[in-house]
């Protein structure tokens, strides 16, 4: 530790850090006094001995009111990091003192199967680890990573992700390939052994996840390419399992998902896969990490461990030699032996 970080240490409270956290976010003095229940002279000095020990300028004042520069927000991000940290840190020792030997916060979006399995499979390495899984998109789960409201975020690793400003504060490890697929009933009347070309299925009646979706996006562009215009959904949906079950009940549906949820469904019964080329290759999923020096907990070393081992689980691909291998109609099993 640094001599200048030693003096925030020596210096600041954690009213300090929080009083950081509510000013970044609240236009006025006032306001904030009120959200901490302190005067607003007592607001003030306290906001002083933050610059003071910063040696900088963290908020600018003026008649309309009060708000962060970019130190300031900068400080804050931090400050809220801390305040999450320690929140958890409170949070972890009333689970240990009931029985549980570790907790595990992960971020994912609900249509993957890998983190549900690789769960499974930790909790059976570490029988007292207890498990808390948030769903949501992955651009937002992963603010909450870096705000320390999470240990990992299991996502896409998107070009957005990866030229956006996040990406110098994350440790993104490669897991799990994946590509569009198309999924029908086994009884759907339309289906065919033969290999399709995108352009077959135009007319056809699709379940498709929203337009700002990696999966629609790379759906409308398919087409696109083919010189074909998209198809529009006649059901719109992102649940995996409205997804399911609308398949499965009208058989005149076709779908279009990624490698991992059409493995899942394969594997519950009445769903094929369909042979389309050509192949559209998705960004591959990951799992992110803060960017720090710290030493990972077990527990998620234990994790990335269980996602490595599970993510092999997929469809697997099937004897050709042209440019659209992989698309058969097979049930999905491990793929202990491929190479990664």
């Amino acid at each position: 530790m640094d001599t200048r970080t030693d003096r925030l240490v020596r210096t600041l409270r954690l009213r300090h850090l929080e009083l950081l956290v509510v000013l970044s976010g609240t236009p006025t003095m006032r306001g904030a006094a009120a959200q901490l229940h302190l005067s607003q002279p007592a607001i003030s000095k306290m906001l002083g001995e933050l610059e003071s020990c910063f040696g900088a300028r963290l908020f600018e004042r003026s008649h309309q009111g009060i708000h962060a520069n970019a130190l300031g927000s900068s400080a804050a991000f931090r400050a809220r990091a801390v305040l999450h940290e320690l929140a958890r840190a409170t949070a972890d020792v009333d689970a240990m003192q009931s029985g549980v030997t570790a907790v595990l916060r992960v971020g994912a979006p609900s249509v993957t199967a890998a983190v549900p399995a690789a769960i499974v499979k930790l909790r059976k390495r570490l029988p007292g680890a207890a498990v808390q899984l948030r769903e949501g998109r992955v651009h937002e789960l992963i603010h909450r990573l870096l705000e320390g409201e999470l240990d990992c975020v299991f996502g896409a690793i998107t070009p957005e992700l990866i030229s956006s400003d996040m990406i110098p504060l994350l440790e993104p490890a490669v897991m799990l390939k994946d590509e569009l697929c198309v999924l029908a009933s086994l009884s759907n009347p339309s289906v065919t052994k033969r290999r399709l070309q995108w352009a077959d299925l135009r007319a056809a009646q699709w379940v498709l996840p929203p337009k700002d979706t990696l999966v629609r996006q790379a759906f409308m562009t398919v087409f696109l390419n083919s010189g074909v215009t998209p198809p529009v959904p006649v059901i719109e949906a992102m649940s995996s399992v409205t997804i399911g079950t609308v398949l499965r009940k009208d058989p005149s549906l076709l779908c279009a998902v990624r490698l991992e949820h059409a493995a899942d469904e394969v594997a519950r019964g009445g769903v094929q896969r369909l042979k389309v080329g050509p192949r559209v290759v998705l960004p591959s999923f990951g799992l992110f990490f803060r960017r720090d020096d710290l030493a990972r907990p077990a527990i998620l070393t234990e994790f990335a461990h269980a996602i490595r081992s599970v993510s092999g689980m997929t469809l697997p691909r099937t004897p050709n030699t042209d440019q659209n291998q992989g698309y058969g109609c097979l049930p999905c099993p491990e793929r202990g032996k491929e190479k990664r």
